[in-house]
């Protein structure tokens, strides 16, 4: 990688995003940074001097710690006015333009459009690439251009001009041939950025970060920066799809892996792909008990009889090869004679003798009942992928490839406790006014349900000293941190003010029912930090904030993907709701009398009715965009029952 000190070098964003859902694309996270964040540790080391064009955000873009310009050109004219605005500050005489949402931006770009231009006496040099079979395809927002040359784009812009390859028709333009088309990608949607965020072995890697630059990596991005992504983001009025993208977006995998026994990984989560080094089933076998014989020798249109030759049993294969008109016995995992292809199950036959059996035509077909070698898994595939929670079949799956230890994620350790001088535990006596602590007990299931390490603290009292303390504690020994009741705006609620002294903290009032205050983050003490999930105080609240925010977090945490699955089920009444807002209310479902599933609402929904939520087996979510529901309609609902 060489540096032209003639060369700055630009990232274009100052678009609107329209096809990532007007956001902020080079802001999105991909591979543990902004995507801009690539692009900038690719170009630095290439050129003098490096700058931003945006005309949004412009305080985050600030936090890259390089120039930030926005356009001059006013109507967001695309790149066009970005590359304008860059003309007119660059200090060098020439200007090197890639797009925020190109994360895998050649290493050499500046260099190789640098000597072509040089070489053909051009104004300006751009990237193309040729996949075989196919024609050229010019990338011209990949450019490197003569600092001067900015009057003339302006005189395009002033025309109306828009079109990126349109401004240069006049001038003497020079087209470089790249390999590497991946390369030039833009990531234009968030299908194509999740896809490929999950994808790692298909992104070029960088070298270390350029001297002088940040260190994206090791400075994960602020809640601000992470919220600035979202059009009208607003903290008193955040729909709950918005809340969960912002929790997604900041929370990191932890790291660390550890070896363990094969009977030890169930509900472990897979920390490396597991390969298989043999076929499964390692030969051709049979799937039944029956014969075992040629195809070519059945008759279509009459009986076929056969010599029986011998017996296969299974674990116990012969070298017996069956010649016309013959077969051979075979039990079921019984591995295939050479010669046979097809297996008759002993139910279809007639035995004539002990060594002859007959076939009533049209019984099978040639290939029917036989196993093939690699069936179910062929040698060199992946058996299970990292980041699978390990169910008892996978445990089954592992022992049939000889897998005695398995590599998983450490434990996620999680520390919680619940806020309030109300609350009394188990044992104590009930003080007038005060009510025992349920809150701790829901979240211990929760949190045992996903496997998690915990850290029970107890009840802590409302006060300022003994909640910092209490925080600041489980943030050194824990990577999570789960409080409940202490967020909303009530006078004794000192959880707010603590919590953003220690650390990265945002206050939501969530369009949700129930559970609308939620707070969220990351705290630190000393040289430990943790993420923290504060959860509003009701029963009922707690388990709808937990299940529809901090189980997908902390599973993220722990490296796994265990998406919450909703199903369709018939509303056996009728639901009232206004839109603006989702609904949780708890269901039971069941089969009505023509088998399709039900379900009902188990009556008052009030966010302190835990009792409501012990009866139910399933939860109705009722989206933002829904309005009422008429008995007979559809809804989304989810099941309690194996819930991790």
């Amino acid at each position: 990688m060489k540096k032209n000190e003639s060369i700055s070098g630009l990232i274009l964003a100052g678009g609107r995003g329209t096809r990532m859902g007007h956001v902020d694309k080079g802001l999105q996270p991909f591979r543990g940074k902004p995507m801009a964040a690539h692009v900038l540790e690719r170009l630095a080391p290439q050129v003098a001097s490096i700058a931003i064009n945006a005309n949004q955000n412009l305080d985050t873009w600030l936090g890259f710690g390089v120039p930030v310009w926005p356009d001059e050109t006013p109507g967001f004219a695309g790149p066009l006015a970005g590359l304008e605005a860059g003309m007119r500050r660059c200090a060098t005489p020439y200007l090197l333009s890639a797009p925020c949402d190109s994360p895998f931006v050649p290493e050499d770009l500046a260099e190789r459009l640098f000597e072509a231009l040089q070489r053909e006496d051009a104004d300006l040099a751009f990237a193309a690439t040729q996949e075989p079979g196919k024609m050229v395809q010019p990338h011209p927002v990949f450019c490197l251009v003569k600092a001067e040359l900015q009057p003339v784009l302006s005189a395009y812009l002033a025309a109306g001009g828009r079109k990126m390859d349109g401004w240069y028709k006049e001038l003497k333009a020079v087209e470089v041939l790249f390999d590497d088309a991946d390369a030039f990608r833009n990531i234009n949607t968030r299908d194509e950025l999740e896809q490929l965020d999950a994808d790692g072995s298909s992104f070029p890697r960088t070298g270390s970060t350029p001297p002088g630059e940040p260190h994206f990596a090791d400075q994960p991005q602020s809640l601000a920066q992470v919220a600035s992504c979202l059009a009208g983001y607003d903290p008193n009025a955040l729909p709950v799809r918005d809340a969960q993208r912002i929790i997604r977006d900041f929370v990191t995998p932890i790291r660390g892996i550890e070896q363990v026994a094969l009977r030890s990984a169930l509900g472990r989560v897979l920390a490396q792909d597991i390969i298989s080094t043999i076929n499964v089933p390692a030969h051709d076998n049979s799937a039944m008990d029956g014969f075992a014989l040629r195809g070519s020798d059945l008759k279509p249109d009459a009986p076929t009889t056969l010599r029986v030759i011998a017996t296969v049993y299974a674990g116990r294969p012969c070298d017996i090869v069956p010649s016309d008109g013959e077969c051979v016995r075979i039990m079921t995992g019984g591995v295939m004679p050479n010669g046979c292809d097809s297996v008759v199950p002993q139910e279809f036959v007639t035995a004539d003798s002990d060594t002859s059996v007959t076939i009533p035509p049209g019984a099978i077909r040639t290939g029917d009942n036989r196993r093939l070698a690699g069936e179910d898994l062929k040698a060199g595939n992946a058996a299970l992928r990292k980041g699978k929670v390990i169910r008892p079949a996978d445990l089954g799956m592992l022992a049939s490839l000889a897998v005695a230890e398995v590599p998983v994620q450490r434990r996620l350790r999680v520390a919680f406790f619940s806020t309030g001088d109300e609350l009394r535990s188990i044992g104590q006596p009930l003080d007038e006014g005060c009510v025992y602590d349920s809150n701790r007990y829901t979240i211990y299931g929760m949190l045992q349900r996903l496997g998690c390490d915990i850290i029970d603290m107890g009840i802590v009292r409302d006060d300022p000293q003994a909640l910092e303390d209490a925080l600041r504690t489980a943030c050194e020994n824990a990577d999570a941190i789960v409080t409940s009741g202490g967020v909303s705006v009530g006078a004794a609620d000192y959880t707010k003010q603590v919590m953003a002294r220690l650390g990265d903290v945002t206050f939501w009032k969530i369009g949700m029912r129930p559970g609308r205050p939620l707070a969220f983050g990351r705290i630190a003490s000393g040289a430990h930090s943790a993420y923290l999930f504060g959860l509003p105080g009701n029963p009922v609240a707690v388990m709808v904030s937990f299940y529809f925010f901090a189980r997908d977090a902390l599973l993220r945490m722990m490296g796994a993907e265990a998406p919450l699955e909703l199903v369709k089920a018939r509303s056996a009444g009728a639901i009232r709701k206004k839109p603006g807002r989702t609904e949780y209310q708890r269901g039971i479902l069941s089969r009505s009398d023509d088998g399709m599933p039900q379900v009902r609402i188990t009556g008052s929904q009030g966010s302190g009715i835990l009792r409501s939520m012990s009866e139910a087996n399933c939860m109705v979510v009722l989206h933002d965009e829904q309005g009422s529901v008429a008995a007979g309609d559809m809804v989304d609902v989810l099941l309690f029952e194996g819930l991790v």
